[in-house]
């Protein structure tokens, strides 16, 4: 199994300049091959890799680049081209791959080569070919049967250097059980994030303040005049605030993800289109703040790992649909309980669509379909455990398995 693990990198001064000179040296080349691809259109990736030594030659700054993240540029561009012209044959308007500024490139690769990590007097190091050796903050140790891959520098637009270690470890996940007993749906949603068919609801985080300062420091951003030193300095106050943001909601979405995951042996999601939910018209911010993509992305690789079913179903008609009788009865969003004309079942919407979905995701693993017999009024929780994500966030997930503290 392919894991991806982060560490902050602590480079000295004249570090920090080589780091940047070749993030800069390899944005470069990216633009060359760019160039290259405009004017020729039988190009590959490889035949382009080809290149790569003669070009040194006469662009004498590659000898200082090692050969391996000189080739993952390569790739990189022609990665790009792939998924544009995916995304052209799946009905999306797209344009042309455009030459990378300073500001958009900042990451490089190495691959297979060019790198190890070091103990030097009882603190671990990065060492990279053609750059030195780089102290880290090692918060974390390594899988002990697990190989480096490859590894990415990347600076963030704090202006913090960040290594992003690839390994692969033995696919020795616990296998999954053939007759799962615990078995849960989530439906997710704005105010209450997921409301799951075992009566458990969590709020979504509450980010207000961070989202208040992000916007103040954006409103003193655009006072200053562009390229200004003062500019720079509120630049990075910006690039804070929104790191800020980022960090606390994928802490949540990680805990929440992990808690699903470890807790159950089957887990049912709606198969949502994130990025085509957010280009709706209308709420379409709430519904990027919600992230519900990398949730469900989440949920995905950690059910993987814990060896728990992971199943994504249609989520058509799931909040129409009665539970109960499978009826459909029209709803506006803003009626927030289900009421079925046909049988007189009654529940919360989110939580008659929680059952919908987790009787698709039977249906759709194991085989089991929705039986007229089903006695879902006698099964569904009358009460909501309605848990903060607060409490989420500052004592993780296995807040979930305790009576929550607020209104029930």
């Amino acid at each position: 199994m392919n894991y991806n693990y982060r560490y902050r990198l602590r480079p000295s001064d004249a570090l920090e300049k080589q780091l940047a000179w070749t993030v800069d040296t390899c944005r470069q080349v990216y633009n060359h091959f760019l160039h290259r691809l405009n004017r020729n259109d039988d190009t590959s990736a490889y035949s382009e890799q080809k290149l790569l030594p003669s070009l040194k030659k006469w662009w004498n700054d590659l000898e200082s680049v090692h050969s391996k993240v000189l080739q993952k540029v390569v790739q990189r561009l022609y990665d790009n081209l792939s998924t544009l012209r995916g995304r052209k044959e799946n009905g999306h308007h797209v344009g042309t791959l455009n030459w990378k500024t300073p500001g958009e490139y900042r990451s490089f690769t190495y691959s297979q080569s060019g790198f190890k990590l070091k103990n030097t007097s009882g603190r671990t190091r990065l060492w990279l070919s053609k750059l030195g050796t780089i102290p880290l903050t090692f918060h974390r140790d390594l899988p002990d049967d697990a190989e480096i891959k490859t590894v990415t520098i990347k600076q963030e637009p704090t202006g913090e250097w960040y290594a992003i270690l690839g390994i692969e470890t033995p696919d020795d996940s616990p296998a999954k059980p053939e007759n799962p007993e615990k078995c849960v749906g989530i439906d997710v949603g704005i105010l209450k994030y997921v409301h799951d068919t075992d009566g458990t609801a969590v709020e979504s985080p509450d980010l207000s303040v961070e989202r208040e300062q992000l916007e103040r420091a954006q409103q003193n951003l655009s006072r200053k005049v562009h390229g200004s030193a003062n500019w720079e300095k509120q630049r990075r106050v910006v690039a804070e605030r929104h790191a800020d943001l980022k960090r606390k909601r994928r802490d949540f979405l990680h805990k929440l993800a992990n808690y699903y995951a470890t807790e159950y042996d089957l887990v049912a999601v709606e198969d949502l289109d994130g990025k085509g939910l957010v280009e709706l018209p209308g709420n379409s911010r709430n519904r990027a703040d919600a992230a519900w993509g990398t949730f469900l992305w989440m949920l995905e690789y950690k059910c993987e790992r814990e060896g728990t079913h992971f199943v994504a179903v249609d989520p058509k008609d799931t909040t129409k649909e009665c539970a109960s009788c499978g009826v459909k009865t029209d709803k506006p969003l803003w009626v927030r309980e289900h009421s079925c004309p046909s049988c007189g079942f009654e529940a919360d919407r989110d939580a008659n669509a929680a059952w919908n979905i987790l009787s698709r995701g039977i249906t759709k693993r194991l085989g089991a379909g929705h039986s007229e017999s089903t006695p879902v009024e006698t099964v569904l929780p009358v009460d909501t455990n309605s848990v903060s994500a607060k409490c989420v966030m500052e004592s993780g997930s296995p807040t979930l398995k305790r009576e929550p503290s607020g209104e029930r």
